[in-house]
């Protein structure tokens, strides 16, 4: 039970973080915005006639801190989701076949992630000094974004990215002491381990 609600929060998460990276909305204009890997333009007042683009790859990308950023923020998306389905297989795999369900390289898989995906957000905003955000923002320079605004995008990816590190911080065994002994509980294996104390 434990398990699966994990494998969904961390599922929601995956979809969350794609979402954000695939949105032309981190800085935006009344009539021009952008994202990590697509942008969009519409007639003033009129923000539902969008004209949309992507970058088709690295190359299409305007600069190269912004191209940092994006190879950074993919991969800490494959990293999530990478996480998200080694829980799903814990959860869904017989308890025969996997008796220590939840454990293994996962929180350290979930770590890179947030640490990748983090990294990423940091050096986006140095991408605002490429000719195309000068442009789109009129005098934009390294993290200032110019006449743009914060987008949803990148608020959603920055919520998302605290999310998974604070699901990290919860997720990581918890320690109790008791008079003679100390106990473990995990919440991934279920069980209360017993250890014997070492030293007084």
């Amino acid at each position: 039970m434990v398990g699966s609600v994990w494998a969904a929060l961390f599922l929601s998460l995956t979809c969350l973080s794609a979402f954000s990276l695939l949105s032309p909305a981190w800085f935006q204009t009344p009539t021009f915005s952008f994202g990590v890997l697509s942008y969009c333009s519409w007639p003033q007042g009129d923000s539902w006639n969008q004209s949309c683009g992507i970058f088709r790859s690295l190359d299409d990308i305007p600069d190269s801190a912004w191209k940092v950023s994006a190879a950074l923020l993919l991969g800490g998306w494959l990293l999530l989701a990478v996480n998200a389905l080694l829980l799903l297989a814990w959860v869904l795999a017989p308890k025969q076949l996997c008796p220590r369900r939840g454990s293994g390289k996962m929180p350290g898989v979930q770590a890179a992630a947030v640490i990748t995906t983090a990294a990423g957000l940091l050096v986006f905003p140095a991408g605002l000094a490429s000719p195309f955000a000068k442009e789109a923002c009129g005098a934009p320079s390294v993290y200032r974004s110019g006449q743009c605004q914060l987008g949803w995008g990148y608020v959603t990816a920055i919520l998302t990215t605290g999310l998974a590190s604070l699901l990290l911080v919860i997720r990581g065994p918890h320690t109790t002491k008791a008079p003679g002994r100390t106990v473990r509980f995990s919440s991934d294996t279920e069980k209360i381990i017993l250890m014997p104390e070492m030293g007084k």
